[in-house]
């Protein structure tokens, strides 16, 4: 696999800070935000290969292999994990060329086409209806519920996340304007982080990464973001094969309801005083 570029991440800028009624020139330092095309390369029946724009998204650069094959699995354009054999830059995207990742899968049946168009119905989360969406994603993951296995988590460990998540977020230090998300074991020991000015594509990062190191499904990994919790988060959840999901901040409704058909456990307001359950309680022990 191909080396990343090294991009940046922040970006230093001039602005002026009202306070007081008045205006004073200041240096401040905001998160970097490019878009990023998405292509696919399968095998051709002459032995040669064929590349396919499938998406382009707005993302903070860096860990772009990892957004890239997440973004194709867990949106259901390539049908399996284990079909993606590897991401590169595209080389013939000049100047362009690190605004372009194309992932590479070894068996061109493994593209759905049809993915495509799924895609842009179930990811939008804004009022499509809820049937039909929950219906769209049990099509994709090819399960009717993710595996209960014998994931759990102790309510201490729950309650802390949010703050090893944030501890973790050195982009956000810098700049208080970037999103993340995280992945963590049945102790909650946070082992994967990623950063992105979009929560959906931190959360593609860290189900890439997996894709990338053959460990897709993860029924042994719990997923944590910054924020909220919508359709498209458990979306992406369920076709990675995570079991849990904890929001610092609220659950949507078809959050809640794709949790509640797909098996999972969904927290929302988590903090370390407590958090509100909408699904799934009894992966969380609590203290006898």
């Amino acid at each position: 696999m191909a080396k990343t570029g090294r991009r940046r991440r922040t970006a230093r800028i001039q602005m002026a800070r009202l306070r007081g009624g008045g205006l004073a020139d200041r240096a401040d330092r905001v998160a970097v935000e490019e878009p990023m095309e998405v292509r696919i390369e399968a095998p051709s029946p002459d032995g040669g290969a064929v590349e396919r724009p499938v998406a382009v998204t707005m993302r903070t650069p860096g860990d772009d292999f990892e957004l890239a094959a997440g973004f194709v699995v867990t949106e259901g354009v390539v049908t399996s994990a284990e079909a993606v054999a590897g991401a590169r830059y595209c080389r013939n995207a000049t100047p362009q060329e690190y605004n372009v990742v194309t992932v590479s899968i070894r068996d061109p049946k493994a593209f759905d086409a049809a993915g495509l168009v799924r895609n842009f119905y179930v990811a939008s989360s804004c009022g499509v209806c809820g049937k039909g969406s929950l219906e769209a994603v049990e099509v994709m993951a090819g399960r009717p519920a993710v595996a209960s296995g014998e994931f759990a988590v102790s309510e201490a460990a729950v309650r802390a996340l949010p703050g090893a998540l944030r501890a973790a977020q050195k982009v956000f230090d810098r700049t208080g304007g970037i999103h993340a998300a995280g992945l963590f074991d049945s102790t909650g020991r946070m082992v994967l982080v990623r950063e992105d000015v979009a929560r959906h594509n931190a959360v593609d990062k860290v189900a890439g990464r997996l894709v990338l190191s053959r460990e897709l499904p993860a029924p042994g990994l719990g997923l944590v973001v910054s924020g909220r919790s919508s359709f498209d988060i458990l979306q992406k959840a369920a076709m990675a094969g995570f079991p849990m999901v904890v929001a610092v901040g609220a659950a949507t409704s078809l959050a809640v309801d794709f949790a509640r058909r797909f098996n999972m456990t969904l927290t929302g307001f988590t903090d370390d005083g407590g958090c509100n359950v909408y699904a799934g309680a009894q992966r969380i022990v609590r203290k006898a």
